[in-house]
Parts: structure tokens; C-alpha cells; sequence
């Protein structure tokens, strides 16, 4: 008998707390990987997932304000704003404050943050190629996802008003 095996105890509900069923587990591991996938694709370009994650978000909103990325990214500012600053000393971005709001900071492309999206054009595809799936597949994998996210946010908001 295995190790895994021979430990397995016969407690009631004790399927329900094996690892292979849990879909927290499912989520964290396919995340790994897949940010392991995205690691050698994006060292080429001088990029780590999260700031790639960032670029993403300005090739298709430039100007956008530093707590616009916050909220699109799901990130708080002290995760955020070291990103934003490497990101801005690689020279693809700069910050400005705002000309109507001081509070607020503005990012804005340079013409190198611009011209990197040629290259991390090539990348999206390599990744549906890794995955073995077609794009319907994994069109629709990334609307569940998206689905269970935005359930998970309105429950975990719910809670906190509760709690107040």
C-alpha cells in the first residue's frame, strides 16, 4: 500500500477534503502553470507577468488613471504602484499627476511601451497552442472564470457590508 493510501481514513465527508476535489487547488495549479508558461515568452521581452498584466491594460486604454488599473487589474496600490514605477524607470511608461485632480496620477505609454506591443503580439497565440485548446474552448473557460470571479467579489462584498 502507498503512503497516499494507507494514510486515507474513513471519516464521513472526508472525499470532500481530498485535494484532487477541491477547485481552489484546480485554480491555484493551473495558475502556476500557466504563469510558468508565460515566464520564457515574456522574459523576451523584458517583462514579468504582472507587468505584462499592466501593459495589457494600457495598449487598450492609454492615459488611463493609476486607480483605473487598480480596479481593472484587482490589485491594491502597494502591489500596484512598485509595478508602475519599474515599468516607468524600463522607460515604457511615465506617470503625471493630473492637471484637473492632483491627487490623481495619470500612465501614459512611451513610444517604446507603444512599439512593445508588436512583439508581445505573438504571445496570446502561443499560449492557446500550449493549451492544447481550441479558441471556442478557451473562450469559454475564461467566461466561467470570469463569471465565478465576479460571483466570488459580490459575495465577499456582501460579507464585508454585513460585517460593518
Amino acid at each position: 500500500m502507498s503512503e497516499h493510501q494507507s494514510s486515507k481514513r474513513s471519516v464521513p465527508g472526508n472525499d470532500l477534503l481530498t485535494l484532487d476535489r477541491q477547485m481552489c487547488f484546480a485554480l491555484y495549479s493551473a495558475s502556476l502553470a500557466m504563469t510558468k508558461l508565460y515566464k520564457p515568452l515574456l522574459s523576451e521581452l523584458g517583462l514579468t507577468y504582472p507587468q505584462y498584466l499592466v501593459m495589457l491594460v494600457l495598449w487598450e486604454t492609454d492615459g488611463i488613471r493609476v486607480s483605473g488599473l487598480k480596479d481593472r487589474l484587482f490589485l491594491d496600490y502597494g502591489t500596484l504602484t512598485p509595478l508602475v514605477k519599474r515599468l516607468e524607470k524600463q522607460g515604457l511608461l511615465v506617470r503625471q499627476r493630473s492637471p484637473e485632480d492632483e491627487r490623481q496620477v495619470i500612465v501614459r505609454l512611451t513610444p517604446q511601451g507603444r512599439n512593445l506591443q508588436q512583439a508581445a503580439a505573438r504571445i496570446p497565440e502561443r499560449v492557446a497552442g500550449a493549451s492544447g485548446c481550441s479558441l471556442s474552448e478557451l473562450d469559454g473557460l475564461k467566461t466561467e472564470l470570469c463569471a465565478l470571479r465576479s460571483r466570488l467579489h459580490s459575495h465577499l462584498e456582501s460579507h464585508l457590508e454585513e460585517s460593518a
